[in-house]
């Protein structure tokens, strides 16, 4: 099970008994905001996407859209979804429980800049009834990202227009 995973490389940093586990689903932003008691914006969801044969995984705030032409002009490619049946392969959780943390080796993670406005957010711990709080240094410690990118939209005023 993935949230084992995510569990013991957690627990490798002595962080384990931070993941919350609730009894309903947060495998939707909503879901996950009302499961933890937050607004839908500090939720980090982590949104997954094909690159030849492995995944770019990009965690964003919970009310940030992808923009299309910024991932393109950030990636020289286009924005293309994990098909459902190579999320678990490439991304390491299923559909609903994505997250940064104990992913394969090639899969490459970004963190949004949507994210930059918060100083605590809550992103899954690899199933879909987890999640765990988080500064944005310790986002940044354990989800291994390569860097901060500006790929998405809807988040604010600025970047709606």
């Amino acid at each position: 099970m993935a949230i084992e995973k995510v569990r013991e490389y957690f627990r490798t940093f002595g962080i384990e008994d931070r993941i919350l586990e609730m009894e309903h689903s947060s495998a939707t932003v909503e879901l996950a905001a009302e499961a933890v008691g937050v607004e839908p914006a500090r939720i980090a969801k982590t949104l997954s996407f094909k690159k030849e044969d492995h995944a770019i995984l990009i965690v964003a705030a919970g009310d940030a859209k992808v923009d299309n032409r910024k991932f393109k002009d950030t990636f020289g490619m286009k924005a293309k979804m994990l098909a459902p049946d190579e999320v678990v392969e490439l991304a390491g959780h299923a559909i609903g429980g994505v997250c940064p943390f104990a992913v394969p080796d090639t899969a490459e993670v970004y963190l949004d800049e949507s994210l930059k406005r918060f100083d605590m957010v809550y992103p899954a711990c690899g199933s879909s009834n987890s999640a765990i709080g988080l500064t944005l240094p310790e986002l940044e410690k354990y989800s291994g990202y390569s860097r901060w990118v500006d790929v998405c939209k809807g988040w604010n005023e600025e970047n709606n227009a």
